[in-house]
């Protein structure tokens, strides 16, 4: 017991040393000492510890001297000591606080007093200046300060004898102190001898530790030299096995090399095709150009096919205005309204044009940016800078773009391929920053703008111009700056400039070394050119990621000349007078030229040819697509060698006959373009200014005067051309027009359009007139005497100021006798009045005329029918009648229906609007009649001109019975299978027949309906996927019925099956022919060729009938595989569609229930209640793409505590994105959905995964629900739980191995059996070997713990590492009703009696089905003894008992002794009690090795018995045991 005091820690041996010393005392007993001879080894194992063993021998009697009484004394004695010392260090904190209070207090009062002084002098002095105010104000403040001189005395005192106090305190604390000094020192040295005892202790244990240490090292040896021997065998294993792997690799390379020519082979024929299909594609680009330069006419024929085109639309439009006119329609309305479609559609393309742009610009956009990523993310080594693009290159790269429909145009192509080619490869991280050097091209596209940027921006738009306009012989440098845009250290190298640019371009850079990332350096680039010539070019740089390179272009000065217009309108002038305009002449070039403004001298003949040819070398992206597409189709038919279809010969024909007419009309067109130039007399009125010729310089403009004097009234046009010097610059070209006219007034508008008018409508307009006369004339107006009731022009006379504007005001008012007082002015059939108007000028003969016109029209609005009749219409419901309203006049009008009654509605816009010309709107009367009566009434339409047209209408009302709740339900969009349901009341409120408490049930003006049941009936539309329950029912005064209404769209049957009926077809089909094949192979070795195709003939035409006819019999069950294919096809081809269903309720007096047998109630048709349903279907959003569209799932039998997961893909077929919500599954079920997603885009396919994992044996069902706003998804979900029942063949879960000899082993078995309808899988685990182990080890040990359990259930285990007990199988799988057998070995290596562990059979590596305790014990001999009380601990320490060597094991004799307590109770004196007894065993162990022993002497063991009480004796009991083996 002395190890185990020593495990205690020293902080603990300090405090509780005298406790220590107790329990010491008490263990050591000297009636019973155990340990004597294990002391005495001990001793005689170690002499040098002998003389320190004495000394504590001698220091623990000196300590047992002490009395309990002076133990809890010294115990007080040392609380009272602390308490002491804690009292004095408070004590003198509080007299240091106390010490610098006071002085503070001291310093306070010395300061007041200072105060005190200074104003008392203060006083005296103020005084004495007679300043009362002054020594009132000082007279306070010193009473004041004397206050606090008392406060701070009063303190003084009482801090002073607090400070006394504790001071006398303190002199009784150290005088305490005093008296306990010499305590203090005693305990102190008892402390430090606790500590050398503590020391010889831990000296002790330090041996033990060795020794134990010492036996690790041998059998650490043991096993070096073990795993040595395994090493030499591993090598012999390992030599063999490469000798094998040698061997296979010989065979191996032998199959290789015919593998490899075999693939050579194979290689070597695909790159002849390679070589060939690119020969192909080579051809079809040469046939392509030849196509192209030999069908370029044909933009010439589209352009005259596109000019005849709308020559003949032209042609077609004034013929049917001639038509409509003839047939006395309205022409203008007819053009309006095909303007307007023609609008409409033409909007409508150009919509759908602008998105598909878009949609390929974006996929574009995207397509590219994927690309650069991925160039970004290869990371390519150093690459040599690519060249530019060949004509061969960008042809076929446009040929390939055009076919895989990537572009719509060569230049984007060629603009791309180039910026890609020349643009700075992903490896480049330094950007180039340079404002004076860098500038970006204006010509560059939007779309390249937009796209994804590499890691070097700055470099992407590589079209720069640093040096424009340049001169030869002048130097020009240029900074740029280059920035490590990284976010790593990196370096730069110059690398050189192109070959073409060495002599020109001259670049000073010093290697800056390491660059931080943002840090950046210069790079001066000079450039001296020395040829006219433009530049382009590339210089390289070296950085630590790859190579990049700055692109530099150098332009030479050129002329860009252009006119602001190319055509002067002078307008109109009177001949005599002289007007000019300008024209300017813009150089925005760096090179000045020479100009010179001529007449167009040359023929026109000759411009407008090459107008012509300019106009037809500009395309539009319509003709270039055409065209792009012609020449492919042409190529693709050269490429294939197809023959030309029909179509195509009749296209060539008409291109031909285009050709033929073009050709006949040039020769015409020269003619009708030279008749059209003016005569050189003309010439003279259009004339140049002073400035006709000079020279322009670099980014400047020139104003030319153009001057226009008209001579002879008419139109005057001229031509005229400027030349240049320059023979780069093309010539320019401008035309110039004016009309001369003579007369000085004149109207503008010589026509005033009124546009159409309605008779009895007054309308204004003012008439303008003009003139050029340098006096003031007088004016006067007529109108005709046909026109004079209706028309007026005022003022009548009026005078018009010199060079200025007049204006009259024109009123015209159509009177319904316009037709026959215009007479000849008035057209009747179109309505067209041509009103002449006459102004007379004073002192000109010849008036001016202008002309009126006007279409005059009616404002009528016709009603049909002119009358309504509604019948019969409860009150609960509305009956809807179409009427039509019909505009007669050529103008909209502006109407509504006004002042209707109250159970009238007119829709749609409640009546108003705007009725088009000659147009017929359709209106819905809707009459609901709010009692039960005959309804007579008018319905009046007014126009905005305030006119009035009224309808007659009539109608019953009726009061029905019963009423519902709802007359009108509207579903929402319900998926296929999906189900809707809506609650509708059927209501009887017929409580009496008194007329106050409310209105009778009556149709019209009849009697009123009984008092009393009520019943109804709902009459379904057959085949209709409406449910109504109930359908009948009866309904009491006062009460109401619910009635619920469900609509689930499903599919036809009939559709399913045809849907179906290929499906079973081709499976039948697939039958049939693998058993004709199957009889076709056994037939073909007995019948001859010409027998077996006569009876292939003959087994086809008998097989097809039974065939169809099979096929028809066979019925097509929903539970079918091919069923559940052919509906989930058809739900995702399914369209939305909207179903409208009424639904009458007819209603009859009585119970339902009095009717005798099927004698049908007596319902009145007029009585009857309608329902609306509005049933739209819509396809499912979300369906099941796996498991062919199933929504049932079974997940079959499950073992309980196991899981099994399905996985079910679910796909989103709507056109937007869909929040998903799923149904709760039951909590505590068996069902779990694993993932949960809250978005589902559309078009997008996720994967749900659902487990079934079943807590008992039982069978699941659940619905699991998809919820979206469109709709419901619903997944069944099925399954069985089957519980995993296994039994064991060991009664009470603990297995006995018995006793063994130490290194012998012993087995025993058992047997486990599945009684379940699933294989289990199984795997046994032993307590020892859990990880688990060694953190219950950390704890106290079960004996100090529990007294009542003193071993564990992990016992004692092998010395040597190994497992005491093993079990084999340790894995594996046991089918249903079958039994598999366990092995468990025991092999202990050294004797005990607690040799225990526990395994554990569990079942899929969860369930813990069984526990089986193991335990055993080893002995060293073949006989023991064992009983008494126990002596020993069930916890082995580290150290091992020494024990004898084998061979003189049983020689030596050992005394185990053997503590038995024996009671002795007496209870009644008079009578003997009887003895107290106690039984040892005696046991011998069956061994199968031999015995050291001769077989003449028996087997013995000896045990020490002492007595200790009254009579103390000791007894040495030898056990004898004779070895008798079984027959």
């Amino acid at each position: 017991m002395e190890d185990d005091g020593s495990l205690l820690s020293e902080d603990g041996l300090l405090d509780n040393a005298p406790l220590l010393e107790d329990e010491r005392d008490e263990l050591e007993d000297p009636e019973f000492d155990i340990g004597c001879p294990l002391q005495e080894a001990e001793d005689d194992m170690d002499p040098g510890h002998s003389s320190s063993v004495k000394e504590l021998d001698t220091d623990a009697d000196k300590l047992k001297k002490k009395t309990a009484e002076d133990r809890m004394q010294a115990f007080h004695l040392r609380q009272n000591l602390s308490a002491l010392d804690k009292m004095h260090e408070e004590q003198e904190l509080f007299i240091e606080k106390m010490r610098g209070e006071l002085r503070a207090c001291r310093q306070r009062q010395d300061l007041i007093s200072k105060q005190q002084e200074a104003v008392a002098a203060e006083i005296a002095t103020e005084g004495e200046a007679g300043n009362m105010a002054t020594v009132g104000r000082l007279q306070a403040v010193s009473r004041r300060l004397f206050m606090e001189l008392e406060n701070e005395r009063d303190l003084q005192s009482r801090t002073e004898a607090v400070l006394k106090e504790s001071e006398n305190a303190m002199w009784h604390i150290e005088i305490q102190e005093g008296r306990l000094e010499a305590f203090r020192t005693a305990d102190r040295e008892e402390a430090e001898a606790a500590g050398r005892r503590l020391q010889v202790r831990a000296a002790r244990q330090l041996c033990r530790e060795q020794e134990a240490l010492g036996k690790m090292e041998r059998n650490r040896l043991l096993r070096i030299r073990k795993s040595l021997h395994t090493q030499k065998e591993l090598g012999l294993r390992h030599q063999k096995l490469l000798e094998d792997a040698r061997k296979n690799h010989k065979v191996a390379v032998r199959f290789l090399k015919a593998s490899l020519g075999r693939i050579r082979e194979q290689e070597k024929k695909e790159e002849m095709k390679c070589q060939e299909h690119m020969r192909r594609r080579m051809d079809a680009v040469v046939a392509l150009k030849g196509s192209i330069s030999v069908n370029r006419d044909t933009l010439r024929k589209f352009q005259a096919w596109d000019h005849a085109k709308a020559e003949l639309a032209e042609q077609r439009v004034q013929a049917e205005k001639k038509a409509i006119l003839a047939q006395g329609g309205d022409a203008f309305r007819h053009l309006v309204h095909q303007r307007r479609r023609q609008e409409l559609e033409a909007q409508k393309r150009a919509f759908e044009e602008e998105q598909k742009l878009r949609k390929q610009e974006i996929v574009s956009r995207i397509l590219k940016e994927e690309a650069e990523e991925e160039k970004r993310k290869k990371q390519h080594p150093l690459t040599k800078a690519t060249h530019r693009p060949t004509l061969r290159d960008k042809t076929w790269n446009y040929i390939s773009d055009y076919c895989e429909k990537k572009t719509t145009a060569p230049t984007n192509t060629y603009t791309l391929d180039y910026e890609a080619a020349a643009g700075p490869g992903p490896s480049r991280l330094v950007d180039v920053i340079s404002s004076e050097l860098i500038q970006g091209d204006p010509g560059a596209s939007s779309e390249e703008e937009t796209l994804a940027e590499p890691e070097i921006s700055g470099l992407w738009n590589e079209d720069y111009k640093p040096y424009q306009d340049f001169d030869i012989g002048k130097v020009y440098k240029k900074k740029i700056t280059l920035v490590n845009t990284t976010y790593t250290i990196n370096y730069c190298k110059l690398v050189g400039v192109e070959e073409h640019l060495r002599d020109f371009i001259y670049v000073d850079f010093d290697p800056p070394g390491p660059l931080s990332a943002g840090m950046s350096c210069e790079v001066l680039v000079t450039f001296k050119p020395m040829i006219n010539k433009d530049l382009e070019g590339n210089i390289s740089f070296l950085a630590q990621t790859g190579e990049f390179s700055v692109p530099l272009k150098c332009s030479t000065k050129k002329c860009s000349l252009s006119l602001d217009k190319e055509l002067i309108d002078f307008g109109s002038y009177v001949v005599g007078e002289t007007t000019s305009r300008t024209i300017t002449l813009t150089n925005t070039g760096g090179l000045g030229t020479s100009f010179k403004f001529l007449p167009a001298s040359e023929p026109c003949e000759t411009d407008d040819s090459q107008s012509i040819l300019k106009l037809s070398s500009i395309l539009t992206y319509e003709d270039k697509s055409l065209y792009d597409k012609a020449a492919t189709s042409i190529s693709e038919q050269q490429l294939e060698g197809t023959e030309s279809s029909q179509a195509d010969m009749q296209s060539r024909k008409e291109l031909e006959k285009l050709d033929e007419e073009q050709e006949e009309e040039q020769p015409t067109e020269p003619e009708r373009l030279t008749t059209a130039i003016p005569p050189s007399e003309e010439q003279t009125e259009i004339t140049l200014g002073e400035i006709t010729e000079g020279e322009i310089g670099p980014f400047s403009s020139i104003k030319v005067p153009i001057i226009f004097t008209p001579v002879v009234p008419g139109n005057v046009q001229a031509r005229f051309k400027v030349m240049f010097k320059n023979p780069q610059c093309p010539m320019l070209h401008f035309r110039v027009m004016g009309v001369a006219i003579d007369v000085p007034v004149w109207v503008p508008k010589p026509s005033v359009d009124l546009k159409i008018c309605m008779y009895d409508r007054l309308y204004q307009d003012s008439v303008l007139v003009h003139t050029r006369s340098k006096a003031a004339l007088r004016l006067k107006f007529e109108v005709c005497k046909e026109l004079r009731a209706h028309l007026e022009l005022l003022p009548e006379t009026g005078y018009i100021q010199a060079q200025s504007s007049y204006s009259v005001q024109l009123k015209f008012l159509p009177r319904h006798s316009l037709p026959e007082d215009a007479g000849r002015y008035f057209d009747k059939e179109t309505r067209v009045l041509e009103a002449p108007m006459t102004m007379w000028v004073a002192d000109q003969n010849k008036p001016v005329e202008f002309t009126v016109h006007a279409i005059v029209t009616t404002s009528d609005l016709e009603l049909s029918p002119s009358e309504v009749d509604f019948g019969y219409c409860t009150i609960y419901e509305a009956i809807r009648t179409e009427i039509s309203l019909h505009n007669h006049s050529l103008l909209p009008q502006e109407f509504g229906f006004v002042k209707l009654p109250k159970f009238v509605d007119v829709q749609p816009n409640d009546g108003f609007g705007t009725i088009l010309p000659l147009e017929t709107l359709q209106f819905d009367v809707i009459f609901q009649p709010t009692k039960a009566e005959e309804h007579s009434f008018k319905l009046t339409c007014k126009s905005e001109i305030n006119r009035c047209f009224k309808l007659s209408c009539r109608a019953v009302g009726v009061h029905p019975p019963l009423e519902l709740s709802h007359y009108q339900i509207k579903f929402a969009a319900t998926a296929l299978y999906d189900t809707s349901v809506a609650t509708v009341y059927v209501i009887n409120s017929h409580l009496s027949m008194s007329s106050r408490t409310h209105s009778k049930p009556r149709i019209g003006s009849e009697d009123t309906s009984p008092v009393g049941p009520t019943s109804f009936e709902f009459l379904l539309p057959p085949d209709s996927p409406i449910t109504i329950s109930p359908s009948v029912g009866t309904v009491w005064p006062g009460k109401r019925c619910l009635v619920q209404v469900a609509f689930r769209p499903v599919l036809p049957e009939k559709l399913i099956h045809q849907e179906a009926l290929p499906l079973l077809n081709k499976e039948m089909e697939t039958k049939s022919f693998r058993k004709d094949m199957a009889s076709q192979r056994k037939d073909m070795q007995r019948l001859s060729l010409s027998a077996l195709r006569m009876q292939n003939r003959d087994k086809l035409f008998k097989v097809s009938v039974p065939h169809v006819l099979e096929l028809r019999k066979r019925e097509l069950k929903p539970s079918s595989d091919e069923y559940q294919a052919a509906r989930a096809t058809l739900v995702r081809a399914f369209q939305a569609k909207f179903d409208t269903f009424v639904v009458p309720c007819v209603v009859a007096s009585g119970d339902v229930k009095d009717r005798k047998g099927s004698e049908p109630p007596s319902f009145s048709p007029h009585n009857t209640l309608y329902l609306e349903l509005w049933c739209p279907t819509v396809a499912p959003s979300v369906v099941v793409t796996s498991h062919k569209g199933k929504t049932i799932f079974n997940f079959g039998d499950v073992a309980v505590g196991h899981r099994s997961i399905k996985k079910v893909s679910i796909q989103n077929v709507s056109p937007e994105d869909l929040a998903l919500d799923f149904s709760l599954l039951n909590p505590n079920g068996p069902f779990v959905l694993l993932n949960h997603s809250s978005l589902l885009r559309a078009g997008e396919t996720q994967v749900l995964v659902l487990s079934f994992s079943p807590h008992e044996s039982i069978l699941a069902q659940e619905t699991l629900d998809i919820i979206t706003k469109r709709g419901t998804l619903t997944l069944t979900l099925v399954g069985t739980g089957v519980a995993s029942m296994i039994t064991c063949s060991i009664e009470g879960s603990i297995l006995n191995m018995g006793y063994v000899i130490a290194g012998e082993s012993v087995s025993s078995g058992f047997k486990l059996q599945n009684n379940s309808l699933l294989p289990i899988k199984f795997s046994m685990l032993l307590d020892s070997l859990s990880s688990a182990r060694g953190r219950g080890q950390q704890q106290l040990p079960q004996f100090l713990s529990s007294p009542s359990q003193r071993t564990e259930v992990v016992g004692t285990q092998n010395l040597n590492g190994q497992s005491v007990f093993s079990v084999a199988p340790v894995k594996g799988v046991m089918d249903p009703g079958k039994t598999q057998d366990f092995t468990v070995t025991f092999s202990p290596d050294h004797e005990s009696l607690y040799f225990s562990d526990r395994l554990q059979v569990v079942l899929f590596e969860k369930k813990i089905s069984h526990q089986i305790l193991l335990k055993g014990a080893a002995r060293e001999h073949m006989m023991f003894v064992e009983g008494g009380d126990p002596l020993d601990v069930p916890v082995e320490s580290l150290t091992v008992i020494p024990v004898f060597d084998p061979k003189h094991r049983e020689e030596a004799e050992e005394l185990r002794p053997i503590l038995v307590t024996l009671d002795y109770i007496q209870f009644d004196t008079d009578m003997p009690a009887p003895p107290a007894t106690r039984e040892l065993q005696v046991g011998c162990i069956r061994t199968t090795q031999p015995s050291p022993k001769k077989p003449d002497h028996p087997l013995m063991v000896s045990a020490l018995l002492q007595l200790r009480g009254d009579v103390k004796e000791t007894y040495k009991v030898i056990f004898v045991a004779q070895v008798v083996t079984s027959p």
